[in-house]
């Protein structure tokens, strides 16, 4: 069983999350490839896909949305993602689990059956706000608060948020409609066996504990021990065993890597237990403080080096460490890239804390 080096691995995450080199791949195909496109924050998917992709505009993404080849709704470890409308249907029973548990720990909701009809019920006319959705759903279950109701059916009905939430830019209300109504088509069975090897193109080498941290389900090993006929089979610096697809290439470890500018919480940053491969260790809590927080990040050759925010034309990097004159110039110039997309017309001011601020 060979052993695969921390370096192996950040260099084939890399490549796997199209992360060595912009690529020229559709945006549809690229928000497929990684499964679910973490969309806490409406602006963080375009620039995820702004920092994959060569020549990526605005209404790539929104078009996506309008048409309804991607949707916006609860997925992964319960929060906010991007899919395709393709995988919804299949990839929303697969993770069902995950959110049910939320619901039964958040909420004392109704019957679940009860709470479906009644959602279908309400939403086959139009979109509701949350909000409104609660509201209309107490009529049905008297002495249930509107806000419990409106929750317990986000996490137990697959409901999705319409444009123009995702929107870039969006801060408005978020309406819920049934997914099946929007997407037409019903929901399918659960694919936990198709999950695994979607993640494993996107995200692997990988372990059984890297499974489960994100996709949030449990008790994954069974299923990766029933496709272990069909995968390569690694082990890390630690020994822990890394499953693999059988054609997936691993990269050279000295394959040289371009300055990348991450959004919160990315998928790169939330696609395994152990992200040594692409955060060092001591540098973890500078990027995760807290449970809910995931800083936008600066990569430099392959690892997180910087986490970086952004006020309208001005940006201030916030380096973990010093860089040579060399690397601050690719950083800056990265960076302001990245204002130019997110900001048009806009003069661009960027602001390393260690230093004055760069025009």
């Amino acid at each position: 069983m060979p052993t695969l080096s921390n370096r192996v691995l950040n260099r084939t995450y890399l490549r796997r999350q199209l992360l060595d080199a912009r690529s020229g791949r559709a945006a549809l195909d690229v928000v497929t490839h990684l499964v679910a496109l973490q969309g806490q924050e409406n602006d963080a998917p375009y620039l995820g896909l702004w920092t994959r992709l060569e020549g990526f505009r605005h209404e790539e993404l929104t078009g996506l949305l309008e048409s309804r080849q991607v949707v916006r709704g609860p997925l992964l470890r319960g929060t906010q993602h991007l899919c395709s409308g393709a995988d919804y249907p299949w990839l929303r029973p697969t993770v069902q689990p995950v959110l049910e548990k939320f619901a039964k720990r958040l909420t004392a909701g109704p019957d679940r059956t009860a709470l479906l009809t009644s959602v279908g019920r309400i939403l086959v006319a139009e979109p509701l706000q949350r909000s409104e959705l609660g509201r209309r759903l107490a009529a049905d279950f008297p002495g249930h608060t509107p806000s419990d109701l409106a929750l317990a059916a986000h996490l137990t009905t697959p409901l999705l948020h319409p444009p123009p939430s995702g929107f870039w830019g969006h801060r408005g209300r978020i309406r819920c409609v049934a997914a099946e109504a929007w997407l037409g088509r019903p929901m399918a069975a659960a694919e936990l066996t198709t999950l695994v090897l979607r993640y494993l193109a996107a995200y692997g080498p990988a372990s059984v504990k890297d499974v489960q941290v994100w996709s949030g389900l449990t008790r994954m090993g069974s299923v990766l021990q029933d496709l272990r006929g069909q995968l390569r089979i690694f082990r890390d610096d630690n020994g822990i065993e890394l499953y693999d697809l059988p054609d997936a290439a691993l990269a050279d470890p000295d394959e040289p890597a371009r300055v990348v500018f991450l959004p919160e919480f990315d998928n790169a940053m939330l696609g395994h237990a152990d992200r040594a491969r692409i955060i060092h260790p001591g540098d973890r809590a500078l990027v995760t403080p807290g449970w809910s927080i995931v800083r936008p990040t600066v990569l430099v050759d392959g690892f997180v080096a910087a986490t970086w925010e952004r006020a309208g034309g001005e940006m201030r990097i916030n380096p973990f460490r010093a860089w040579s004159s060399r690397v601050r110039d690719e950083v800056a110039e990265e960076g302001d890239r990245l204002l130019r997309f997110a900001s048009p017309g806009c003069e661009s001011r960027l602001i390393f804390t260690d230093q004055q601020a760069l025009h």
